[in-house]
C-alpha cells in the first residue's frame, strides 16, 4: 500500500446515520494508514480529536451540507462553532441555487465570510461541478481565489456525478498551479485515484479509502473510467 497516495486522502465519513463506533473505526483506519486528514459531520468533531490526539492526521468538517442552500448566516455560525469544537479545515458547499442564477458577488461574499469565521484554517468550496458547464466551474474558482479560500473542491457526493478528469482539469487551469484543488466524489479505486491526482488535483475525498490504496492499477480499471 502507497503510504504517499494515503497523504492525498481525506479519508471521510458522511453519512448521516454514522455512529461513534463508525467514526473510531475511521480514525483508527486514518492513523493506521497515514490519510492527510478526517473528513466528518461537525457533531463527531470533539470525538475524532481526542481520537486522533498525537497523530498528524488532521479533522476536516462540511459546513452547509450537503445543498449549501441555508442562510449565509448559518453557514459562518457552523464554521465558528466548528473551528471552537477543534476542526482544522472547513468544507463548505456554495449556494447552487446562486450559481445557476450567476449570483457571483453573492456567492464570492458567502464565501468570504466563512474564510473569515474559519480564522486562517484552509476553506475548500465545493462547486458540485456536475451542475455546471465549464464556463461556470471557471467563474466559481474565481470568485472562490477572490474570497480567500485555499482549494475548490468537485462535489458532495450526494448528486449523481461525482470527480471527473475533465472538471479538475477545469479547475487546475483556472486556478493555477499552486491553488488548492480536491476531487471528490466516485473515487473508488487506485486507478481512479491516479487519474484526478494526473488532473491536477492535490487533495482527494474517498470514503472508500481502503479499497484505493489496496487496489492495483489494471487495464480493467483504466477502461472503465
Amino acid at each position: 500500500m502507497s503510504n504517499t497516495l494515503a497523504r492525498f486522502i481525506d479519508h471521510t465519513l458522511l453519512k448521516p446515520e454514522a455512529t461513534l463506533e463508525d467514526l473510531l473505526r475511521l480514525c483508527d483506519e486514518a492513523k493506521t494508514h497515514h490519510f492527510y486528514s478526517v473528513c466528518i459531520h461537525p457533531h463527531w468533531i470533539a470525538d475524532a480529536k481526542k481520537a486522533l490526539h498525537g497523530t498528524s492526521v488532521k479533522v476536516a468538517t462540511v459546513i452547509g451540507f450537503p445543498h449549501g442552500a441555508t442562510l449565509s448566516q448559518v453557514k459562518v455560525f457552523e464554521t465558528t462553532a466548528a473551528i471552537a469544537a477543534g476542526a482544522e479545515e472547513i468544507d463548505m458547499v456554495i449556494n447552487l441555487g446562486a450559481a445557476e442564477e450567476r449570483h457571483w458577488n453573492f456567492i464570492e461574499h458567502e464565501i468570504h465570510s466563512v474564510v473569515s469565521a474559519a480564522h486562517d484554517r484552509p476553506v475548500k468550496v465545493i462547486l458540485e461541478t456536475c451542475l455546471h458547464s465549464p464556463e461556470v466551474i471557471r467563474e466559481l474558482c474565481l470568485r472562490a481565489i477572490k474570497a480567500g479560500a485555499q482549494f475548490v473542491k468537485t462535489s458532495t457526493g450526494y448528486h449523481e456525478g461525482g470527480a471527473t478528469e475533465e472538471a479538475v482539469r477545469i479547475m487546475r487551469e483556472a486556478v493555477g498551479p499552486s491553488f488548492g484543488v480536491k476531487a471528490s466524489g466516485g473515487i473508488r479505486t487506485r486507478a481512479i485515484a491516479e487519474k484526478m491526482l494526473a488532473a491536477g488535483a492535490n487533495r482527494l475525498g474517498c470514503s472508500s479509502s481502503l479499497s484505493v490504496l489496496q487496489s492495483i492499477t489494471s487495464p480493467v480499471e483504466r477502461s472503465n473510467y
